[in-house]
């Protein structure tokens, strides 16, 4: 199933719109992460799955791809922790898809599950 969610990337003082996509089908357990992601957002695949699974919620055990669009656009930063975890919920049934609509998501999850600030906060909500 996929589902996404809206999230932004902060460049100098302006936020662009990023979205979110997570697509989890039958196959081997394994996470892909693509859309030109830094070495802190490809991190979050074990900071996300921790947190999850520390605050109740199961992780599929399937294949799990994670797409951060437009492609081109450098994503650097752990804000997409919780935009990620969002759609991976969605995404498996644990969240309905309608929970993401008309709304932007930033921040950082703890292993333990706790929403941590990020740097940029400001600019993505007068982006929004």
């Amino acid at each position: 199933m996929l589902a996404a969610a809206a999230s932004a990337a902060v460049l100098g003082i302006d936020a662009l719109d990023v979205l979110v996509e997570v697509h989890v089908a039958n196959g081997l357990p394994q996470w892909t992460l693509v859309g030109l992601a830094a070495t802190a957002v490809k991190e979050s695949r074990d900071r996300v799955h921790a947190a999850l699974a520390n605050s109740g919620f199961s992780v599929p055990p399937r294949r799990v791809t994670v797409n951060l669009q437009p492609g081109d656009l450098p994503k650097t930063g752990t804000a997409f922790d919780l935009p990620i975890a969002l759609a991976l919920l969605a995404a498996s049934g644990q969240l309905p898809v309608e929970c993401l609509a008309n709304s932007c998501a930033v921040g950082e999850l703890g292993l333990d599950g706790q929403l941590r600030a990020v740097r940029g906060v400001l600019a993505v909500a007068r982006h929004v």
